[in-house]
């Protein structure tokens, strides 16, 4: 059984960070891209950004380029995402994602498996 757990969001005020971290189990991790998304209250769900299974290629929304990296450790089975200068734009829940068999990294209709996500929320 395939298991995203993420941790590490919160609240923090404007211009600060954090770091989310997001444990696989259940799976391949080094066989796996993952991604970063993010829902804030009363809207779609949104790409936050992506990395391929090596850690090679990184995508990102242009909303966060700049201020957020992706990253993973795949002796760890984690994938991270560093978040600095946030603002309360970002403030959301935010979810790590394992994408299926065909996918595209920035469509989340495409990834199989889902953690349970972390609050960030981001004070003016």
């Amino acid at each position: 059984q395939v298991q995203l757990v993420e941790s590490g969001g919160g609240l923090v005020q404007a211009g600060g960070s954090l770091r989310l971290s997001c444990a696989a189990s259940g799976l391949t991790f080094s066989n796996y891209a993952m991604g970063w998304f993010r829902q804030a209250p009363g809207k779609e769900r949104e790409f936050v950004a992506a990395i391929s299974q090596a850690s090679g290629i990184t995508y990102y929304a242009d909303s966060v380029k700049g201020r957020f990296t992706i990253s993973r450790d795949n002796a760890k089975s984690t994938v991270y995402l560093q978040m600095n200068n946030l603002s309360p734009e970002d403030t959301a829940v935010y979810y790590c994602a394992a994408p299926g068999g065909s996918y595209n990294l920035k469509i989340g209709e495409t990834y199989n498996y889902w953690g349970q996500g972390t609050q960030v929320t981001v004070s003016a």
